[in-house]
């Protein structure tokens, strides 16, 4: 407990994260003053959003400073502390950022996770964290599927669309997912209970789409943005929803011409009198306990699954960052930075 690992931003990244982006430095452990408590951060979550973060687009947040800890999610226990609402051995969630060890004087920077908990500890970073909650907000919110209306959900096979899918299918709507690989779309349907799945990498994806969708599309759970998202806006019912959750084919900046092309099919949203809504989880605070609530009863009773790949190490993040554009992932992505101490000493 004598050093702090903390990967710093340098530069901003020009298409995909590169060596020299961000450095893995070594600090000493801050010591928490009174009304202060130190975090030991255990699970640090991998999100598309990690890399809008690190550039100067225009965000929802403001871009990471240069030489700053970079940014993320995570989950952490409390190691020592002198703020009563944050004692030693809690266990916390929130902005914890890619480092070993996190100062906090603000208990309300945090959430204190129940204890018992209700799923395993590193599915409040997933199916009961933020994607559970983005797929539910999605779905229960924006997209409001009914019995027998047809969703589409791209990015199928990752954290936020799986569950999303499934969140659909619960409403007794048929459910097509658009994934990467005959591998993964196996997955969504066998597994995960999609009633089709297309490959985006087959050359003939429009086709198929058409094909699994031939009533065309009521809701569209959208992750990906581009010609995927382009194709589908062409398909839209009369009222469909679509419900604009990433763009993640355009996060990295890279200026490929198929990445780039504009929505042809936008006027469908006038011709279709569809609406398309842009949300953001951190704007629906007040419905996190029903999120919860709802997804980890779904859990308890066999209703929901969810998948997480995981990589050991905070020294691995830049690099298992790569996994959420490449497709290698399946469901939720997550570091496993430290084990849990189960007898914590005092402060």
């Amino acid at each position: 407990m004598n050093t702090n690992r903390v990967h710093r931003l340098r530069r901003r990244p020009e298409g995909e994260l590169q060596p020299g982006d961000l450095e893995l430095v070594e600090e000493p452990v801050p010591e928490p003053a009174d009304g202060e408590a130190l975090v030991r951060v255990l699970w640090l979550s991998l999100d598309p959003t990690n890399r809008i973060w690190m550039s100067e687009v225009r965000g929802y947040m403001p871009p990471v400073p240069i030489d700053d800890v970079m940014r993320g999610l995570g989950i952490g226990e409390v190691v020592a502390s002198s703020n009563p609402e944050l004692p030693v051995g809690a266990l916390v969630t929130g902005f914890t950022g890619w480092q070993d060890y996190l100062l906090v004087d603000d208990a309300a920077a945090l959430t204190v996770l129940p204890d018992p908990l209700p799923g395993p500890l590193e599915a409040f970073l997933g199916a009961l964290g933020h994607t559970g909650i983005t797929a539910w907000l999605g779905i229960e919110l924006f997209g409001r599927p009914t019995e027998g209306e047809t969703v589409v959900v791209s990015c199928a096979a990752g954290a936020v669309g799986s569950v999303a899918g499934q969140l659909a299918k619960l409403r007794g709507a048929r459910v097509v997912g658009i994934a990467g690989g005959p591998e993964k779309c196996a997955h969504v349907v066998d597994d995960l209970g999609f009633d089709a799945c297309v490959d985006h990498r087959s050359p003939n994806w429009r086709a198929e789409l058409d094909a699994a969708t031939p009533d065309l599309i009521d809701v569209d759970f959208e992750n990906v943005g581009g010609p995927i998202m382009d194709h589908i806006l062409g398909r839209l019912t009369i009222g469909a929803r679509v419900a604009l959750c990433g763009m993640i084919s355009q996060y990295n900046g890279d200026d490929a011409p198929e990445r780039l092309d504009g929505l042809v099919n936008v006027s469908q949203l006038i011709m279709q009198r569809a609406t398309m809504t842009g949300f953001l989880v951190l704007d629906h605070a007040d419905r996190f306990g029903e999120a919860i609530g709802a997804l980890a009863q779904h859990l308890a009773e066999g209703r929901l699954r969810y998948d997480e790949t995981i990589v050991d190490g905070l020294e691995n993040a830049p690099d298992a960052l790569g996994q959420l554009f490449d497709g290698s992932n399946t469901g939720k992505l997550l570091i496993r930075v430290a084990e849990r101490t189960r007898e914590a000493a005092p402060a």
